[in-house]
């Protein structure tokens, strides 16, 4: 039964909605974390079980954005924390309490929590604390198969991932990185490509690629990959920076191999077909 109104606050850029609900006593019980990769951020794209945990947990964390995304499947019933960026550290901290009060917590991550996710920090805090909570990680459709499936089938072969956002990665190592995985003929799928802070990191993974890759080498670049605003375009290495490229976007760099068809980019396994 509810005992009273939503309750709405906002302290430090974190905001907590909570609707106060009487629960059975649960301070004995050991709490539960649930770390939730929600894909790329359209419903349809939400695995059941994370479709069920969301739905079921006490408390939700995340990132004021992806808690719009998840808006329509969280209840009045559930404790709502929110934050906004570069406040990872701050939601962690403040879900691993309530998980220690006994609560089910679900903290939730674009993509797949394990990838650029939250699952690291989770478990290096619980970790390093010593915490004992059950921790279970539930994977997402990360942002490089979500574009992927949008673009055809670029990453049929070995793939690397890389991140340009040097905010927590030193650029020299992202560099050595890129001319290791351009060196490799690898299929490179390129995440946090260019914001308004960062406009030269694209340009010097540009260059670094063609030093080992055709100019003709097959680009794919998808903004918004899966959600209702999706854009997607099919050029080359050579042409790739005439197109538009930010924060939401992922770009896959095909590898000596791959090649485009209609609008599709294929990059082949090695069958004889």
């Amino acid at each position: 039964m509810r005992t009273s109104s939503i309750i709405k606050w906002q302290k430090d850029g974190i905001t907590l909605k909570e609707d106060e609900v009487k629960r059975s006593d649960s301070s004995n019980s050991r709490g539960e974390v649930y770390i939730v990769g929600i894909g790329p951020g359209d419903l349809e794209y939400l695995s059941i079980k994370a479709f069920q945990i969301i739905k079921d947990v006490e408390v939700v964390v995340g990132y004021n954005t992806y808690i719009d995304l998840l808006d329509e499947l969280i209840s009045d019933k559930q404790k709502v924390i929110s934050t906004g960026m570069t406040k990872e550290i701050d939601r962690v901290e403040l879900a691993l309490k309530e998980a220690q009060k006994g609560k089910q917590v679900a903290i939730v991550s674009s993509g797949d929590a394990g990838v650029y996710g939250m699952a690291g920090l989770v478990l290096e805090t619980v970790s390093k604390q010593e915490l004992d909570l059950e921790v279970e990680i539930i994977p997402g459709i990360t942002a490089a198969n979500a574009a992927a499936s949008t673009l055809g089938a670029p990453l049929m072969h070995d793939y690397a991932v890389i991140s340009l956002s040097d905010l927590l990665t030193p650029w020299e190592v992202i560099v050595d990185r890129l001319k290791k995985a351009a060196s490799g003929d690898f299929v490179v799928a390129l995440y946090n490509p260019k914001s308004r802070q960062r406009q030269q990191q694209i340009v010097e993974a540009r260059d670094i690629f063609l030093q080992h890759k055709e100019p003709t080498t097959p680009v794919g670049i998808v903004r918004s990959a899966k959600r209702g605003s999706e854009e997607m375009v099919i050029t080359d290495l050579q042409h790739m920076l005439e197109e538009e490229i930010n924060m939401v976007t992922t770009v896959i760099i095909g590898n000596s191999e791959t090649f485009s068809f209609t609008n599709f980019m294929i990059t082949p396994r090695g069958y004889e077909v």
